[in-house]
């Protein structure tokens, strides 16, 4: 299922379960018994927690899968909120580079290798700015937070990220 900003507030709140994410009275949210869809981009939204220093950091991503999804990602977004982000898995894991062609918001770009730890962070990439980011090695997956977020947060390299996959989750491709 596609949401769209046509859905008004009302019935988007009676008819759909918000799950935690929200900025700007955007949520993301589920029919009951149904993993969470983002309302923007109607990408499937899943917990993402990462381990630093002892602490656990949660977040809601949502799951860029399709080439199409990764081109665009978060391409034209004016906000997110502080505990949100966007996951790019790479499936066979490869060396990654990310810009910021079309992107309004600073983002800090986080390069998660094949033992699903940090290897690289491309803090506060600046929005716009074409000039390659790259991963420091092979990596299964690509997550951007807000510019600084991060640092805030005490988050570097070597700390340990988890998610679940939609399909794990019972996200088809056609749900999308």
């Amino acid at each position: 299922m596609r949401l769209t900003r046509a859905l008004s507030s009302a019935a988007a709140a009676f008819l759909l379960v918000a799950t935690g994410c929200s900025q700007g009275g955007q949520e993301a949210v589920a029919k009951p018994n149904a993993p969470a869809v983002h309302p923007v981009s109607g990408l499937p939204v899943v917990p993402l927690t990462i381990r630093s220093q002892g602490r656990t950091h949660e977040f809601r991503v949502e799951v860029a899968r399709t080439p199409a999804e990764q081109a665009k990602g978060l391409m034209f977004r004016s906000e997110m909120g502080p505990d949100e982000g966007m996951i790019f898995p790479e499936e066979p894991p490869r060396r990654p580079s990310f810009w910021m062609k079309n992107t309004v918001i600073p983002l800090d770009i986080i390069f998660i290798g094949t033992d699903r730890r940090i290897l690289n962070i491309a803090a506060n990439a600046v929005p716009y700015d074409e000039t390659p980011l790259p991963a420091a090695g092979p990596a299964i997956g690509v997550l951007e937070l807000n510019g600084g977020r991060a640092a805030e947060l005490g988050i570097g390299p070597g700390d340990k990220v988890e998610w679940k996959q939609p399909k794990a989750l019972g996200i088809a491709a056609e749900e999308r």
